[in-house]
C-alpha cells in the first residue's frame, strides 16, 4: 500500500526536479566492497565506498550499505552532525541495511574526505548534493522506485544532518519521509535569538568547522562582522534564514518524526515546535519526541530513537501499517536512578496529540517591587547558565534535571520576582510567559530571562535545563512593556517550592552591550505556566553522583562536589583524625542486586600528609569503586570514610579541601587555558582570591601556553591544564585517576613531576594508575587491592623490598667464575653479574644474614647488600594470577 501523501508543491518544483534529475553524478573512485558477517541469523552487510563528484569540483565521500538479495527495497539517506563525517553513521547504516533498506551515508562538504566549502546547508550546496545523491539511488538496481528517477527514500540525521533532511524534503519532492533530530528550524533564530548574539555557540561552530577559512566566504565575513560588533545585522539574519528549513517550510509535506533535546541551549525545544506546526499545517503527519539529552549533554537515548526511526520508515517507506510508530507526543523524564552505577532512570510520558508549548496554562502570581540593576562595563563578570560545548556524558543541564542548582547570578546585575510556595506538585511542560516593564539609561536593553525552581527556605535554586531567554528591548529609554516567552522545559516543581523569575543583564553564552547601563524592571503580570502533561509518576531518590557530576568533564565535577551547599546529616567529626587527610575503615560495597558479591570488602587504610599514595590492583580489583565512594559518587554499604576527621557525605563542607581529576576534562576550545580556568572557578561561586590560580599554574608548569587557545594544546598540555583545574583552591587532598592516559614518555615524566611538586608542600596526592614504573618513581606509599580486598599497604620501598632478590653492590665488576661460585652457595638459587655488582636470588631457605659471611669468604668485595625488586615483580607476587 502506498502511504505517501499527495504532493501539493508550487509550480516551481517541476523545473527544480528536472534540474536535479539532470545533474551529473560521476563516480570517480570505488574503494571496493566490504562485507560484515554478523552471526548466523542476520544477513551479511555489503558496504561500497565511492567518491562522487557533484559539480563545481566538489567531491563527496560516500558509503552504500545493502544486505540480503530480496530484490528492490526502500532507500535511506543518513546525514551526520556538524563536525562529523559518514563514519559516525556506520553502525546505524548497518542496522537499517539488515532491516531491509538500501542505505547511503556521506560526508558533507568540508567534512571527512569530502571537498568544498562549508555552506551551512546552502540550497545550491549541501541541499543540492542530497538531490544528486537521490539521483544516484534512482539508478541502483536494489532500490525501489515510485516512478522514473524517483526512488522510495527517507532521510534521517541529527543536528546539521537533521536540518538537511528537512531542507531536502522542502526542495526535492522525491523525499518520502524524514526523521530529523536535535536540529533547527530557523538558524538565524538559533544563533541570534531575539536579536542577541549567541557568541559561544557561534564560536564553537566555527572551530568545529576547522576555522573561518573552511566556510563559504560570505559566511566567514558574516561571522567576523557579527563577532566584532557583538550584534547581528539584517544581512546576517537574511543569510542564515535562507539556509534554514523555515525558508521552505510551506513545501515540507512528508511524514516527519521530530526528535528534540530538552538539554539544549543551541537548538532548544522551540525549534521543533515551530517545525511541527508548519509541517502539520501542510497536511503531513508529525510526531514529536523530547529526549532527555541535547547539545548540552545528557542522554540522547540513541538506541530508542534509532528504533523509533526504523519503525517510522517501516510505516511510511515500506508501507507496513502494523509498524508501531509511537505516540504523537512523548517526553522523557528522569525518575531517579537505576540499580547500577547511579545513571539516571528515564520514563516516557506521552499524549495522543502534540500540545505545543503553551498548552493548558496555569496562572502563577509573582511578587516583587520595581528593581534597578546594572549592566557592568564590558558585561563582566557575566552570569552563568549553560556552558556550551561541555556536554560529555553529563553537563550542567543534566544536573538541573536531577534537582541540582549550578547557575550563577551576580548581585546588582539582576532583578528577581517570586511566587508563593506552590500548594501541590506542578508539572511544567512548555514555555512559561510573563509581562514586564523595562526601562534603560540607553536606547536598547539586553536582558536574560529565566525561571528558577526554589526549594523551601531558598537553600536550593535550580534552573531547569540551564536555559535562558535572551531579549533585546529596543526603545527602552522611554520604558516599554515586554511579554517574555521563557525557555520551553519539562520540569516538575515540588509542593512547597517557589518559582522565581529573574531578569539578568549578562550571560556567559551571549554578547551583551559593552557600554555600562542601568536597567529598571517592574512586573506587569504573573507567570502563565503550561501544564499540558501533569502525570509525573513516582520519583526515586537522587544518586550521590549528581553532587559532583561533570561541569567540564569529570575534573570540573570535583568542584561541584567541593562547593555544594546542600545540607546533609553526617556523623560528627573525629578530633583525633583532624590532621589525617584520609582514613578508610571497613569500607564495603556490594554489587547491585547481590547479597554476597562484593566490589569492595572490608577495606581499611590510612593516608598521611605529604604522601603520594598509589592505588594499585588488576581490573576488577575495586579501585574505581573505592574512588567513587571517596568522592561521594556512590554510597558504601558499610564502613567509614573520613577526610580530616569528617565523614564523607554529598555537600559536606570538608569536601572543599578535596580536588579530583577523573577521566579528563572538557574545555572550551576557543578560550585560552587561563580563561578556561577562570571561567571554571567563577562557576563555583567561590571568591576569586581563593582559587590560588597562579600557584596551581606554577605547579602544573604550563608557562606561556596559558595564553593560547586550548584547541592548540597537545594531549599532555590538556592533561596538565586539567590537573591545574583540579588543584585550584590548592586542596589538601588531590585525587588523580589515570592522569597519564594518552601521554607520551616525556609528558608522563612531566606529570610525575607535577604530582611530586604538589605533595612537597605538605599536601597529599592519591593516584590510581596502571603504569607501575611511574607509580614506583612518583609514589611514596602504595595500597594494593585485589578482588575488593586490601592485599598490602605501606611505603613503596617496603613493598618492593619484600622480595627474595638481593643486589650485592661491589666497587669493581665481578667476573663470571666468581658469580658461579656465589650461585653454588647454600640457600642461593642463582647469581648474575649486573651493573654495580651481583643480582642474587635466594631460595626459601636462604637469608641475607647467611649470605654475607659466605660472600666475604669468597673474597667478593662487598660494599652494600639490599633488596632488589621492581614494583612490577612485587605486584605480580602479591596478586598472583589476577593480573
Amino acid at each position: 500500500m502506498d502511504l505517501r501523501l499527495p504532493r501539493v508543491r508550487g509550480l516551481l518544483r517541476g523545473p527544480r526536479r528536472m534540474l536535479a534529475a539532470a545533474a551529473a553524478v560521476v563516480v570517480l573512485a570505488g574503494a571496493g566492497t566490504w562485507t560484515a558477517v554478523a552471526g548466523d541469523d542476520p544477513p551479511p552487510v555489503d558496504r561500497a565506498d565511492r567518491v562522487v563528484e557533484v559539480g563545481d569540483g566538489v567531491r563527496l565521500d560516500t558509503s552504500y550499505f545493502t544486505a540480503g538479495s530480496d530484490g528492490r527495497r526502500p532507500a535511506v539517506l543518513l546525514a551526520h552532525g556538524f563536525g562529523g563525517s559518514k563514519a559516525d553513521l556506520r553502525a546505524q547504516a548497518e542496522r537499517l541495511a539488515r532491516d531491509g533498506y538500501a542505505v547511503l551515508t556521506w560526508s558533507a562538504r568540508g567534512f571527512g574526505r569530502s571537498t568544498g566549502g562549508i555552506g551551512l546547508n546552502a540550497p545550491d550546496g549541501e541541499v543540492a548534493d542530497v538531490s544528486r545523491l537521490i539521483d544516484w539511488l534512482a539508478g541502483r538496481p536494489e532500490v525501489r522506485l515510485d516512478g522514473d528517477g524517483d526512488p522510495r527514500v527517507g532521510i534521517a540525521g541529527g543536528s546539521y544532518g537533521g536540518a538537511v533532511a528537512l531542507l531536502a524534503a522542502g526542495h526535492d519532492d522525491r523525499v518520502d519521509a524524514i526523521a530529523p533530530a536535535v536540529t533547527y528550524w530557523n538558524l538565524a533564530d538559533a544563533l541570534f535569538p531575539n536579536g542577541v548574539f549567541k557568541k559561544l555557540w557561534a564560536g564553537i561552530f566555527v572551530n568545529l568547522g576547522g576555522g573561518c577559512e573552511k566556510f563559504e566566504p560570505a559566511l566567514c565575513r558574516m561571522y567576523q562582522r557579527v563577532a566584532e560588533k557583538g550584534t547581528p545585522d539584517a544581512e546576517a539574519v537574511k543569510l542564515l534564514q535562507e539556509r534554514s528549513p523555515q525558508a521552505v517550510g510551506d513545501r515540507i509535506d512528508v511524514p516527519t518524526l521530530l526528535t528534540q533535546g530538552q538539554t539544549d541551549s543551541l537548538f532548544p525545544l522551540g525549534q521543533a515546535d515551530a517545525a511541527a506546526r508548519a509541517i502539520r499545517a501542510n497536511g503531513a503527519p508529525v510526531d514529536v519526541d523530547w529526549v532527555s539529552g541535547g547539545h548540552d549533554g545528557g542522554d540522547l537515548e540513541t538506541g530508542r530513537v534509532e528504533a523509533r526511526t526504523g519503525a517510522w520508515f517501516d510505516r511510511y517507506l515500506k508501507g507496513d501499517e502494523s509498524a508501531g510508530t509511537g505516540p504523537a507526543f512523548r517526553v522523557s523524564r528522569t525518575v531517579g536512578t537505576g540499580s547500577g552505577d547511579g545513571e539516571p532512570r528515564l520514563e516516557g510520558v506521552s499524549a495522543d496529540s502534540y500540545p505545543g508549548l503553551g498548552g493548558d496554562p496555569r496562572a502563577i502570581e509573582l511578587r516583587g517591587r520595581e528593581q534597578t540593576f546594572e549592566n557592568p562595563a564590558g558585561a563582566a563578570p557575566p552570569a552563568v547558565s549553560a556552558l556550551p560545548g561541555i556536554g560529555g556524558s553529563g553537563g550542567l543541564s543534566r544536573l538541573s534535571s536531577l534537582g541540582v542548582g549550578v547557575s550563577l547570578d551576580f548581585p546588582g546585575q539582576f532583578a528577581a520576582f517570586e511566587s508563593a510556595p506552590v500548594r501541590e506538585d506542578l508539572q511544567i511542560t512548555g514555555s512559561p510567559t510573563a509581562t514586564v516593564r523595562v526601562q534603560s539609561t540607553t536606547d536598547d536593553a539586553v536582558l536574560f530571562a529565566k525561571v528558577y525552581d526554589v526549594g523551601p527556605g531558598g537553600a536550593q535554586q535550580v534552573l531547569p535545563a540551564q536555559l535562558v531567554t535572551p531579549l533585546r528591548v529596543e526603545g527602552a529609554k522611554a520604558g516599554k512593556d515586554v511579554t517574555v516567552t521563557l525557555p520551553a522545559v519539562d520540569h516538575e516543581v515540588e509542593r512547597g517550592h517557589r518559582l522565581r523569575l529573574v531578569l539578568a543583564s549578562t550571560d556567559l553564552g551571549y554578547a551583551s552591550p559593552a557600554a555600562p547601563a542601568t536597567y529598571t524592571v517592574s512586573l506587569k503580570g504573573g507567570l502563565a505556566v503550561p501544564t499540558a502533561l501533569g502525570d509525573t509518576g513516582a520519583t526515586a531518590g537522587l544518586p550521590a553522583w549528581v553532587w559532583w557530576a561533570p561541569l567540564a568533564g569529570a575534573s570540573v565535577a570535583a568542584a561541584l562536589l567541593l562547593t555544594a551547599r546542600r545540607r546533609t546529616s553526617a556523623a560528627p567529626p573525629d578530633p583525633a583524625l583532624a590532621g589525617v587527610p584520609l582514613q578508610i575503615t571497613g569500607l564495603t560495597k556490594r554489587y547491585a542486586k547481590s547479597a554476597d558479591r562484593y566490589a569492595v570488602r572490608d577495606l581499611s587504610f590510612r593516608v598521611e600528609k605529604g604522601q603520594v599514595l598509589g592505588l594499585l590492583g588488576p581490573n576488577g580489583a575495586g579501585k574505581t569503586t573505592t574512588l567513587r565512594m571517596l568522592m561521594g559518587l556512590i554510597s558504601p554499604d558499610g564502613g567509614d570514610i573520613r577526610v580530616f576527621g569528617h565523614a564523607i557525605a554529598p555537600g559536606a563542607p570538608v569536601l572543599s579541601r578535596v580536588g579530583a581529576f577523573v577521566e579528563g576534562a572538557g574545555f572550551l576550545p576557543h578560550l585560552s587555558g587561563r580563561e578556561n580556568l577562570e571561567l571554571y572557578w567563577r562557576a563555583t561561586g567561590r571568591p576569586a582570591e581563593d582559587a590560588h590560580l597562579d600557584e596551581a599554574l606554577e605547579i602544573a608548569g604550563l608557562g606561556d601556553a596559558l595564553a593560547r587557545a586550548v584547541r592548540t594544546y597537545s594531549q599532555g598540555m590538556r592533561q596538565r591544564l586539567a590537573i591545574a583545574q583540579a588543584m585550584l583552591g590548592l586542596p589538601d587532598l588531590l585525587i588523580l585517576d589515570e592522569p597519564t592516559n594518552g601521554l607520551d614518555p616525556p609528558q608522563i615524566r612531566e606529570m610525575r613531576e607535577v604530582m611530586i611538586r604538589y605533595a612537597a608542600a605538605g599536601r597529599t596526592v592519591i593516584v590510581s594508575s596502571h603504569l607501575l614504573s611511574e607509580v614506583e618513581q612518583s609514589c611514596t606509599h602504595l595500597v594494593v587491592m585485589d578482588h575488593g580486598r586490601l592485599v598490602q599497604a605501606g611505603p613503596v620501598g617496603e613493598i618492593v623490598g619484600s622480595g627474595d632478590t638481593l643486589l650485592v653492590g661491589t666497587p669493581t665488576r665481578v667476573d663470571a667464575p666468581l658469580a658461579e661460585k656465589v650461585a653454588a652457595l647454600p640457600g642461593v638459587a642463582s647469581a648474575a653479574v649486573t651493573d654495580g655488582g651481583l643480582l642474587v636470588r635466594l631460595e626459601s631457605t636462604g637469608t641475607a644474614r647467611d649470605l654475607i659471611p659466605e660472600l666475604v669468604r669468597l673474597d667478593v668485595p662487598v660494599e652494600s647488600v639490599g633488596p632488589h625488586r621492581r614494583l612490577e615483580d612485587a605486584f605480580l607476587t602479591l596478586i598472583g594470577d589476577s593480573a
